[in-house]
């Protein structure tokens, strides 16, 4: 097993992700809100007036969306190929990053009948 890690900057593809997960049996997913480094080196409190109007003229997603979840080794290579589907690639600037890791023990993913 492993844990499957991606960290969506286009957070626009995040409901089209999850529809794809849950229909290629990837469930269980859990999403949370982040932020990357530069944008919190880079904040609002450094350059208040700047952030302020770009948010008018051209808003912008400011948060990641990081979607983790425990996959059994087979299931890891079809999450990579939903997300470059349904992102278009993470070869192109701010789309994302996503990498797996070993899964030593996993309690808690299936319920004792």
């Amino acid at each position: 097993m492993q844990v499957f890690i991606f960290v969506l900057n286009r957070t626009e593809h995040l409901e089209h992700l999850l529809q794809e997960f849950d229909k290629n049996g990837i469930i269980g997913a859990t999403v949370l809100d982040s932020k990357g480094m530069a944008r919190i080196l880079h904040s609002e409190e450094e350059m208040p007036l700047f952030y302020g109007l770009r948010s008018i003229v051209a808003p912008e997603r400011r948060s990641s969306k990081t979607i983790f979840c425990v996959l059994n080794d087979d299931k890891v290579e079809l999450a990579r190929k939903i997300v470059n589907q349904v992102t278009g690639g993470l070869d192109h600037p701010d789309s994302g990053i996503m990498f797996a890791v070993p899964v030593s023990f996993v309690e808690g993913l299936v319920k004792k009948k």
